[in-house]
């Protein structure tokens, strides 16, 4: 579970309801079942409108991973690459052998193309374009997220406006029953504007934050997977261990550099 994410949605939730319970103690007033409905369903209507089926159902799998926690660490994959460095360097056959040991599916994939004779711009062209294609369906998969967070919002504004249809269209035959106009159109008003408030806090809280989160996790993903095969070009060309792990620090940030005294 990210932390990190469960934590933003409770604070933000609780921070938005201390400040409504600072400037009324009727919280019901901000509470509206048509008005979910009309938010939560005209957006995802929307969505699938704008998508294929299958495409808006990741959506509820991108929403899931966003709450899992990244386990994938870049300085543990240079360690097994500078690991793997003096097989690499004694023979193609104690590489192989070492292949077992790599937990990583991408690197390991990229390993068995060398051992299996494959030349380095073929090795590094089919891992590329593999970065490419799942790069591109998962930015399709959070770009779901931002169809919704873009929707929300405005079927908030379609919400307030038929709010407003009902309230002036009741408005003569509430003066007729001797009602005071300015007390109910106060009521109306503010039953009305509810419904953008749904859709502006779901746009903001949930579905575009959750984008930039799942879009940032893609470009980790990619910087991760072109030092792969980095280190991949490095053991096919049997270089030295250290020269391996001085140019795959170059991908990592300063703090997590270890010099080769470190790793005895």
């Amino acid at each position: 579970m990210d932390i990190g994410t469960l934590f933003g949605l409770v604070a933000g939730a609780a921070l938005i309801i201390m400040g409504i319970l600072g400037l009324t103690q009727d919280f019901k007033m901000f509470w509206s079942i048509p008005s979910v409905l009309i938010v939560v369903g005209g957006s995802f209507a929307s969505t699938m409108i704008s998508f294929s089926l299958k495409e808006v159902w990741t959506l509820i799998g991108s929403i899931l991973a966003v709450f899992k926690k990244e386990k994938v660490k870049m300085v543990d994959e240079v360690e097994m690459i500078v690991e793997l460095a003096p097989m690499a360097r004694k023979s193609v056959q104690d590489l192989e052998k070492s292949l077992s040991s790599v937990k990583n599916p991408f690197l390991r994939d990229g390993l068995q193309m060398v051992v299996d004779g494959y030349n380095p711009q073929e090795v590094r062209e089919i891992l590329e374009t593999r970065i490419e294609n799942r790069a591109q369906r998962e930015r399709s998969e959070a770009y779901v997220l931002r169809t919704m967070g873009k929707y929300s919002p405005a079927f908030g504004m379609i919400g307030t406006l038929i709010g407003l249809v009902v309230m002036l269209y009741g408005m003569a035959s509430i003066s007729s029953a001797g009602k005071d106009p300015m007390e109910v159109l106060g009521k109306g008003m503010g039953a009305a504007i509810i419904t953008t408030f749904y859709g502006s806090v779901m746009a903001n809280l949930i579905f575009n934050p959750m984008a930039v989160k799942f879009e940032t996790r893609i470009e980790k993903q990619n910087i991760l997977q072109t030092m792969l095969i980095e280190g991949v070009m490095l053991l096919q060309a049997r270089k030295h261990p250290l020269i391996v792990r001085e140019k795959l620090n170059s991908f990592l940030r300063p703090r997590d550099w270890k010099k080769p005294e470190e790793t005895k």
